[in-house]
C-alpha cells in the first residue's frame, strides 16, 4: 500500500526561502514575486544541473549554460532598447534556445507573448496590431510571413531566427549573430535584473480564445504567477527538485508550457522537451528512452496516446501524470491508473486567465475537480438571475477571485469588462455544482470552445471568416465529436439568395485564411435558417441534432 500524499506546505517554505534571499539580496520586498530575480537566483545555485533536454535531438544544456546565454539576451534586449512593457513574441517549436529570450524577458520585465507558430499573416496581424511586437523570434521558414504581417500593421519589429537567416528576409538575423552583434559584453557576474512593480508589470501574455470573438491574450503579471504557481506543487514534499524530469508535450503558448519552464527553473527540476513535433510515436519513443517522472497532458491527447502506445509504451516511470484542458472521462481515468497502478493520476481544473489551477484535487472523490484552494475566493451563480448559489449541487457559472488571477485581457478594455466585474471576479464561462463537503464538479462549458488535438479553437474566429464569403448570409460553427482527435468543426451555413456558394468553396475560404488546425474537418452543411432559442441565441444544441441527421459535404 502507497502512503496517501496529503496537501503540505513544503513548496511554500522553499518558495519563501528563496524569496526571502533575493529581497536579502536587493533590498527590495516585493522581488519575492520577481519571476526574473527568482530564476536567476536558483540558475546561480546550481550551475551544473542538467536543467532542458530536446528529445528530438538527443542535445542537453545546464543551468550554468542557460544562465550566461540568457543574460547575454537580456543586455541584448537593453542594448536594442528595449524598456519595461514592451513585448517580444515567440513563435517556435520547444527546443533548447527557446527558453532564452523567454528568461531574458522575465529578467528585464519585457513582456513575452508565446504564439501559435503555425499562425497564418491575417493571424499574426490580429496579433502584432494589439502587442507591437519589438522583437518576433522564429524559425526562419516563417520569416517572410513574420515580415508581411508585421509590414501590414506598419510595424519596424526586429525577425530572429533561431535556425538561419531567411534569404527571403533580409533584415532578419540569427539568433546566434543577434546575441553577439547587440550584446558581447554582459556577464553572469557584472548582470543586474531590471527593478519594477511585480504586481503591475506582465510577464506573459498568455492567448486564450472564447467563443465570442478573436483570439485575445490575458495579462499574467509576475506576482499572479508566483503566487499562483505553487498550489499545482502542494502534494509534493522534495523542494527543490519535486520531480527528476519533467515531459513537456504542449507548445509554449499554453499556461502549462509557460509554468513549467519557469517553475523548472525556480525548482531546479529539469525538463524534457523536444524540438520534433510530437506524435504518440515521438511520445512514446521521449518516454521509453528517458524515463520522465511526471508530466501534464491534454484528455485527447492522453487518450490517443494511450490508443497508439498501450502495449509500446512503459507508463510506469511517472510518479504523476496530470490530465487538464478539458473533461476527463471515468474511462480514461481508469485505463491510465492501470497502467500505471503506482502513479497519481491527477485531474485538474485551471485556466489561463488564472494563471493556476482552481482547485486542490486530494479529496479522491470521483468526477470530482477538487475543493476549494486557499489562494482563492468562490461563488456560484444563477446564470438566469445573476445571484449566488448558496445550496450545494445546484449548478452555476464559477466566478474565481484571488491574486493569481490576471489584469484581464491585453489592449481590450470591453472584453476584460465582459470578463471580469468591477470588484475583480473573473467569469469562468464554465459551469460547475458543489456537494456538502465542498466537493467541486464540471458540468459544460458555456463559451462551446472547441478543442481539436492540442489545440484550443474559436467557433466565431471561423465563423467571422466564412461571413466574408458574398455568397453567405449566415454561419455557425459547431464541433461534432471524434474519439481521436477532440471536436471537428462543422460549419453551418445559410446562403444568400440566389448564391450558388459550395462546401469546397467554404472549405477553401477557411483554409486560405486560417491554420491548419482551424479547418472543417467536420465538413459543411447548408440550412435555410440557423435554429434559435427563444432569447434569440443560437440553438446549439438543436443544432447538433439536426447536423446529425443531414449530411455532411
Amino acid at each position: 500500500m502507497h502512503r496517501l500524499k496529503l496537501v503540505n506546505d513544503a513548496c511554500h517554505w522553499y518558495m519563501s526561502e528563496l524569496g526571502a534571499r533575493v529581497v536579502a539580496e536587493s533590498g527590495r520586498a516585493e522581488d519575492r514575486h520577481h519571476l526574473g530575480k527568482l530564476m536567476l537566483m536558483s540558475l546561480r545555485d546550481n550551475p551544473h544541473l542538467v536543467l532542458q533536454i530536446d528529445g528530438g535531438t538527443g542535445q542537453s544544456e545546464t543551468s550554468g549554460s542557460v544562465l550566461e546565454r540568457s543574460v547575454r539576451c537580456a543586455g541584448a534586449f537593453r542594448k536594442l532598447g528595449l524598456r519595461l512593457g514592451d513585448v517580444v513574441v515567440l513563435m517556435a517549436p520547444n527546443h533548447l534556445d527557446l527558453a532564452i529570450p523567454f528568461y531574458a524577458g522575465l529578467y528585464t520585465g519585457v513582456a513575452i507573448a508565446s504564439i501559435d507558430r503555425l499562425l497564418q499573416i491575417k493571424e499574426l496581424e490580429d496579433i502584432f496590431i494589439k502587442d507591437e511586437p519589438k522583437i518576433v523570434f522564429c524559425q526562419s521558414a516563417r520569416a517572410k510571413d513574420v515580415r508581411t504581417a508585421l509590414d501590414n500593421c506598419n510595424l519596424k519589429g526586429k525577425i530572429v531566427t533561431f535556425d538561419k537567416s531567411s534569404q527571403d528576409v533580409n533584415d532578419s538575423v540569427r539568433f546566434e549573430e543577434f546575441m553577439k552583434d547587440y550584446d558581447s559584453e554582459t556577464t553572469v557576474e557584472t548582470f543586474k535584473a531590471s527593478d519594477f512593480d511585480t504586481e503591475e508589470t506582465a510577464a506573459v501574455l498568455l492567448s486564450t480564445s472564447g467563443s465570442t470573438g478573436l483570439p485575445k491574450q490575458a495579462t499574467v503579471t509576475h506576482k499572479n504567477f508566483a503566487i499562483g504557481c505553487v498550489y499545482f506543487w502542494s502534494k509534493e514534499r522534495q523542494f527543490p527538485t519535486p520531480f527528476k524530469l519533467f515531459l513537456v508535450v504542449s507548445p509554449l503558448q499554453w499556461l502549462t508550457a509557460n509554468s513549467i519552464f519557469i517553475i523548472s527553473a525556480i525548482f531546479k527540476m529539469p525538463r524534457l522537451q523536444s524540438s520534433v513535433d510530437i506524435d504518440y510515436e515521438h511520445a512514446c519513443y521521449l518516454i521509453n528512452t528517458y524515463k520522465p517522472t511526471s508530466t501534464i497532458l491534454s484528455p485527447t491527447f492522453l487518450a490517443n496516446l494511450l490508443k497508439y502506445g498501450a502495449k509500446k509504451c512503459d507508463f510506469t516511470c511517472f510518479q504523476l501524470i496530470a490530465i487538464a484542458g478539458s473533461a476527463v472521462s471515468k474511462e480514461l481515468l481508469a485505463e491510465i491508473k492501470s497502467l500505471c497502478p503506482k502513479s497519481e493520476v491527477r485531474d485538474l481544473y485551471g485556466m489561463t486567465e488564472i494563471s493556476s489551477g482552481a482547485f486542490f484535487n486530494d479529496c479522491q472523490v470521483q468526477g470530482s475537480s477538487g475543493r476549494p484552494s486557499p489562494h482563492l475566493q468562490y461563488r456560484l451563480i444563477d446564470v438566469d438571475t445573476n445571484e449566488d448559489i448558496v445550496e450545494a449541487n445546484v449548478k452555476g457559472e464559477l466566478w474565481l477571485k484571488g491574486p493569481s488571477v490576471s489584469k484581464g485581457y491585453y489592449k481590450d478594455p470591453e472584453v476584460t469588462k465582459q470578463a471580469f466585474t468591477e470588484d475583480g471576479w473573473f467569469k469562468t464561462g464554465d459551469i460547475f455544482y458543489r456537494d456538502e463537503h465542498w466537493n467541486f464538479f464540471f458540468v459544460a462549458r458555456i463559451k462551446f470552445l472547441l478543442k481539436y488535438m492540442n489545440h484550443q479553437i474559436s467557433p466565431a474566429e471561423i465563423e467571422n471568416m466564412i461571413k466574408k464569403h458574398p455568397g453567405v448570409q449566415d454561419a455557425v460553427v459547431i464541433g461534432i465529436p471524434d474519439p481521436d482527435c477532440g471536436d471537428l468543426p462543422v460549419a453551418c451555413v445559410v446562403r444568400r439568395f440566389s448564391s450558388t456558394v459550395t462546401a469546397q468553396e467554404i472549405k477553401d475560404l477557411v483554409k486560405n485564411n486560417l491554420t491548419d488546425t482551424k479547418q472543417l474537418r467536420g465538413g459543411v452543411v447548408f440550412m435555410d435558417k440557423i435554429p434559435l432559442t427563444s432569447t434569440t441565441k443560437v440553438d446549439v444544441k438543436k443544432l447538433k441534432e439536426l447536423v446529425a441527421t443531414m449530411e455532411l459535404e
